[in-house]
């Protein structure tokens, strides 16, 4: 069955890839006026702390905002289109080197799939001020995951590396709304995390869970964003390549970082990034 999801991941990334590239050869024109050097380091950073676990999308949002590259509402856009190809590598090699239950795995996984295939058509019509009040509140969500993470005020992880029962049942649940707000550019990483430490799974099964989740749903979420032209083509295209590098790196060459100081560090930045975020969607509802 690993051996069949391996496939399906190719596949997607064949699909996602030839998608991006005919769109961006259709529209090369008219690209978007950003910086190919700023949004490929942006793709470089997001994608090599994503694959050590601390997630991408609010570490790119937050470097978007810094550096000026997109609009607000082609953000949860880019977000899904630009990371899906280094996401696929991420769900590769970890279902690879980590071991989990395969039907707990799959199920998992195809249900946060089906999330993103209700949830991009949706998102890709809202307003920007929408955007940003929803992206903002889930930039302080996820930062309070991370806080209660590493303050230990979660209960919760194990050795198990699989689930039954209604405890599969309730993970199915919740990784199919995760899936669905993965369009909204909310990371499903930290959420992900919780849930599999709260249901007493082996800490380290949450990377082949979290990343296969987002390798499967982020291809069929992206190609709704690249129909509609729901995102940032030129930063796409450059995230899409640097960011393989970044997993590569992050897997085959690091060994060691100071991991508890960069989550702290990161924790910082998402909160001053949902502060952002929601100071200007609030300011479009005062107007």
């Amino acid at each position: 069955m690993i051996t069949i999801l391996w496939v399906v991941f190719l596949l997607l990334a064949c699909w996602i890839a030839v998608a991006l590239f005919r769109d961006y050869l259709k529209h090369r024109e008219n690209l978007e006026n950003n910086s190919w050097t700023k949004t490929g380091f942006i793709g470089f950073v997001g994608n090599f702390f994503d694959t050590l676990g601390i997630g991408s999308f609010a570490i790119e949002t937050a470097l978007f905002k810094f550096m000026k590259q997109s609009e607000d509402r082609l953000i949860p856009g880019t977000l899904n289109v630009a990371n899906a190809i280094p996401t696929i590598a991420q769900g590769i090699i970890f279902i690879q080197i980590v071991e989990v239950e395969p039907i707990t795995l799959i199920l998992m996984i195809l249900a946060s799939g089906a999330g993103a295939l209700f949830g991009a058509d949706i998102v890709a019509k809202l307003p920007e001020r929408i955007i940003r009040l929803t992206m903002g509140v889930a930039l302080f969500a996820t930062a309070g995951f991370m806080i209660a993470t590493k303050m230990g005020w979660m209960e919760g992880g194990g050795e198990a590396i699989q689930l039954e029962g209604g405890k599969l049942i309730l993970a199915v649940t919740v990784n199919f709304i995760l899936g669905a707000l993965m369009t909204a550019g909310i990371g499903l990483y930290a959420p992900c995390m919780a849930l599999v430490f709260a249901l007493g799974m082996s800490p380290a099964v949450a990377f082949p869970i979290m990343m296969g989740s987002c390798a499967f749903l982020m291809p069929v979420a992206a190609s709704r964003f690249i129909k509609s032209g729901a995102y940032n083509r030129k930063a796409s295209f450059a995230i899409a390549i640097t960011g393989i590098i970044g997993v590569l790196i992050a897997v085959f060459v690091v060994k060691s970082l100071p991991l508890d100081a960069l989550r702290w560090l990161v924790i910082v930045v998402i909160i001053y990034t949902a502060t952002i975020m929601l100071r200007a969607g609030l300011q479009k509802v005062t107007k």
